[in-house]
């Protein structure tokens, strides 16, 4: 594709990317937490029985959530890209509502392991890839091992081979460490949502806007991670599984990947700071450029969906 054809839609285009969606196609209704849960299905694998919600139909869609959220992050994304994609958000083992199997390891080499195996189950060859914080370093391990599989990529703020883990996450892999960060955390802003938007809440770590996590979003995306003994310590498996720099020696692979692929950052993030995605930029081999977005933080793609919609479209050579 062109480069003046990917940086430029056309003005109808460009008006349905911001819109969401407008005709020929319309707007799917807007996604709360009662319709999410009402859409969520189940698949069957090995791994467990993987929680995902989907909409729309044709070429695939793979969204990929951060952590300790679940795909709920996606359904902004999901009303306005499924016109023009079967928009698949998956949630990962030990997160959201994906009931994990016994003893099922959890770290990264098995969410990658899992996502092909969902695909197989649905019956999905190839995805355009979109994908955010944790979900981001899958995203890269992903496509350095099946990139037949990927039709392209993009990556918003996330880990990269030279910062992972973020410093930022040492507080939360030591609690993991003593078995208290469900706790001490999670719950403690499940029981008081004000907190949990405070600045040292998740609101005020990883989002832009001082109402968001709204309250219905507290309880979709930790609700069930504290439910159980055995979730809490899934999630404490899960936080234990970034310890170690799950992305060491996926350069050479990046470097010679031919997938499209478009950097978005939120430049205010102070989990993964802007050398981050500069770094990705420069780093693969088929990167169509680094979007700086200002005044957001690690999860804006949740605030922001419309960006997310009109990068994609572009990404995807839709005009």
């Amino acid at each position: 594709m062109k480069r003046r054809t990917f940086i430029a839609l056309p003005a109808a285009m460009a008006a349905v990317a911001l819109a969401g969606a407008a005709e020929p196609h319309a707007m799917p209704a807007p996604i709360d937490a009662a319709r999410f849960h009402a859409m969520r299905k189940f698949a069957t694998t090995r791994f467990g029985r993987i929680a995902y919600v989907e909409q729309g139909q044709g070429q695939a869609a793979l969204f990929l959530h951060g952590f300790p959220l679940n795909s709920f992050q996606w359904r902004g994304a999901l009303e306005r890209l499924s016109p023009w994609r079967r928009c698949i958000a998956p949630d990962f083992l030990a997160l959201g509502y994906t009931e994990v199997a016994a003893g099922q390891d959890v770290g990264p080499d098995a969410q990658v392991a899992m996502l092909v195996a969902l695909l197989d189950t649905l019956g999905v060859a190839q995805v355009d890839l979109v994908a955010n914080d944790s979900g981001g370093a899958v995203a890269q391990l992903l496509l350095t091992r099946h990139p037949q599989r990927i039709r392209s990529l993009l990556l918003t703020n996330c880990d990269s081979e030279i910062d992972c883990p973020p410093a930022a996450l040492k507080p939360v892999i030591d609690m993991a460490h003593d078995g208290t960060f469900a706790d001490r955390w999670l719950a403690a802003w499940v029981k008081d949502k004000p907190l949990a938007r405070s600045r040292e809440g998740l609101g005020g770590q990883c989002y832009g806007n001082p109402a968001n996590p709204s309250d219905e979003a507290i309880d979709c995306y930790l609700g069930p991670l504290v439910a159980s003994q055995r979730r809490k310590d899934l999630v404490h498996a899960y936080a234990l599984a970034l310890e170690r720099n799950v992305l060491a020696g996926v350069a050479g692979g990046l470097r010679n990947s031919t997938v499209p692929t478009r950097i978005l950052w939120g430049a205010d993030d102070t989990i993964f700071a802007p050398p981050g995605g500069r770094y990705l930029d420069g780093l693969f081999g088929n990167s169509k450029g680094l979007r700086m977005i200002a005044g957001s933080k690690l999860f804006w793609p949740e605030e922001r969906p419309e960006i997310i919609a009109g990068e994609a479209l572009k990404l995807w050579g839709i005009s």
